[in-house]
């Protein structure tokens, strides 16, 4: 283990979204590294399954929680923190992970949809942040906010996302200086394109991409997250492929916002 690591086994990680995608992988990766898990997501029944997977891997292993409910509700998210107290008697590491995409002209979108990944992506972060905050001074704990790399790109066809995943990232640099005096470590974590169910569940009249983009699993994202509580990194982006994404939009944006139309223009609309 690198100089200035930390252990994370014994320690307690309270992750939303982890049904599914890279919340699961997450939640595998922290049990397999001997933390305890409290893993909330709106489909109970997968965090069950995910609970038995988890008692079975090899031992030595962590604990898991299953809490259902939706980040979009505080109380919601409340009543998981304080199950988790409950059960565990303290928490370290939040992992603020729930979100859900959308494709689409934005003008054009059904509201309902806008509503939802509005309030999932933005106000559901705030509502675990608020949350865990109140124990993670205790334990000088960290946050890990799961952005992405069109975060720092015009993102035609796919802007309600993109502009609450700069929310994201924006968030997460601002609570890092305002939670530096208690103790509180803040990483933004930047991926780039993962092969889960997450394009196939984006909100939208059309899921399609072009596609041609290098994909990393779940897995891959899991491990950095796991790196970045183990060294409380400030900021997590995996591949050379996402710098250059990041890179190009501050350097051409013009040219990442034609790709980035490309890619997500509706098939109807070519």
């Amino acid at each position: 283990m690198m100089r200035g690591s930390t252990k994370v086994s014994g320690k307690v990680v309270f992750i939303t979204g982890a049904s599914s995608g890279i919340g699961r992988a997450t939640a595998l990766a922290f049990a397999r590294a001997g933390a305890h898990v409290c893993g909330m997501a709106r489909r109970i029944e997968r965090l069950e399954d995910l609970a038995r997977e988890i008692a079975d891997l090899p031992a030595p292993h962590g604990d898991f929680l299953a809490a259902g409910g939706d980040v979009r509700q505080a109380e919601r998210v409340e009543a998981a923190v304080a199950m988790t107290l409950e059960r565990f008697g303290r928490l370290d590491v939040l992992v603020a992970n729930a979100g859900i995409g959308q494709h689409g002209a934005l003008v054009d979108a059904n509201w309902q949809h806008l509503e939802t990944v509005l309030r999932t992506n933005i106000d559901g972060v705030i509502h675990s942040v608020r949350a865990c905050v109140p124990a993670l001074r205790s334990a000088s704990g960290q946050i890990l906010i799961v952005s992405s790399v069109v975060s720092g790109i015009h993102s035609p066809y796919t802007a309600a996302y993109a502009a609450s995943k700069a929310f994201a990232s924006n968030l997460a640099g601002s609570l890092r200086l305002e939670l530096a005096e208690d103790g509180i470590q803040v990483c933004d974590v930047l991926v780039g394109r993962t092969s889960t169910e997450f394009n196939q569940n984006r909100l939208g009249s059309s899921q399609a991409n072009r596609g041609g983009l290098p994909s990393e699993s779940a897995e891959a994202v899991a491990k950095a997250i796991v790196r970045a509580a183990q060294h409380r990194k400030r900021r997590v982006i995996l591949r050379l492929f996402d710098r250059l994404i990041l890179a190009g939009g501050v350097l051409v944006p013009g040219i990442m916002a034609r790709l980035a139309k490309r890619q997500y223009l509706p098939q109807d609309d070519e």
